[in-house]
């Protein structure tokens, strides 16, 4: 089924305006119901425009009949919402995520030889260009794990020498790039470490008409990681990016931040916290109404001090 059903709308659409607004469009990942429903509503409350992210691992946990159902009954403005495979690692799971009704795709070739990156990325863009759905790439390895299916020990930055001719040769919409970003919740070993704005600023300059991605870009709230810790949790030397970096790279045509990392912690935070004050509590209703709310708490607060997206609709 098309996107255009379900009232979607594609990145294009959206970043574009952003990137000449100077401000960005979070990608929220979401897993289940929850989580869906805490982005959707911080999307409500500050009319912001937002990007649903989807991973191959959380459409196969969810599976695409429940996914798209659940799609199919959420309630947003028109030209507010894309749908996004994140980290999408072969044609098969981008033509899949296109032909069920998302209205853009990831296609991660970062791990491949130049050459196949190109030619694989391409090929995806000439199908899912025909139904008018965006094609997002990626340039550069970032270091670390998001899922069982994106995850890396070794970072290599994006060459901005090669941009320009890599975006004519894919026919990509926008591009992610490596700057010093990581997945997962161990980006920095000190919080005096910087972006590599040099590069940025480079890439940016080579395709000033392609909008850009950051990956890995969640901040790491030390209020969940204590909370989590207090409550029974065991994570240590969690840190994320800063959000003065974060504002830094969008003024240089970062269109679009993906976060991941801070709805799970927020979502985790919650819920050990209600079942270590509230121990009678076995209605997963309760635990999942407070994580669901901590969550939308933090993508409104992302949303409104860090993208600077909100009453963009």
């Amino acid at each position: 089924m098309h996107y255009s059903n379900f009232m979607l709308s594609n990145t294009k659409i959206l970043l574009r305006p952003a990137m000449a607004g100077g401000y960005a469009v979070p990608a929220f990942n979401f897993y289940n119901l929850e989580t869906l429903s805490a982005i959707l509503n911080a999307a409500t409350i500050t009319q912001s425009p937002v990007i649903l992210a989807v991973s191959e691992g959380a459409l196969e946990y969810m599976g695409g009949d429940i996914l798209m159902g659940m799609i199919a009954g959420a309630k947003y403005k028109p030209g507010q919402i894309a749908l996004h495979l994140d980290h999408g690692h072969s044609f098969e799971i981008c033509k899949y995520a296109c032909d069920l009704g998302f209205s853009s795709v990831m296609f991660d070739g970062s791990a491949m030889p130049i050459s196949k990156n190109i030619s694989e990325s391409r090929r995806v863009a000439d199908y899912v260009h025909k139904f008018n759905v965006s094609l997002e790439t990626e340039l550069g390895v970032l270091f670390g794990i998001e899922d069982e299916n994106t995850k890396s020990d070794t970072h290599l930055y994006t060459d901005p020498n090669i941009v320009k001719d890599f975006v004519k040769q894919t026919k990509t919409d926008s591009l992610a790039v490596a700057i010093g970003t990581s997945h997962g919740a161990y980006k920095r070993k000190s919080p005096n470490e910087s972006l590599r704005f040099d590069i940025l600023e480079q890439i940016a300059k080579n395709i000033p008409n392609t909008p850009l991605v950051l990956h890995g870009a969640s901040n790491i709230p030390q209020k969940y990681v204590k909370q989590i810790n207090k409550y029974g949790g065991d994570i240590k030397n969690a840190r994320g990016i800063a959000p003065s970096q974060i504002r830094r790279a969008i003024s240089l045509h970062v269109a679009k931040v993906n976060v991941e990392s801070d709805s799970r912690f927020a979502f985790t935070a919650a819920i050990r916290k209600t079942l270590a004050t509230n121990p009678d509590i076995f209605d997963p209703r309760k635990y999942l109404t407070n994580a669901k709310e901590e969550m939308m708490k933090n993508c409104i607060d992302e949303i409104q001090n860090i993208m600077g997206s909100g009453y963009k609709i």
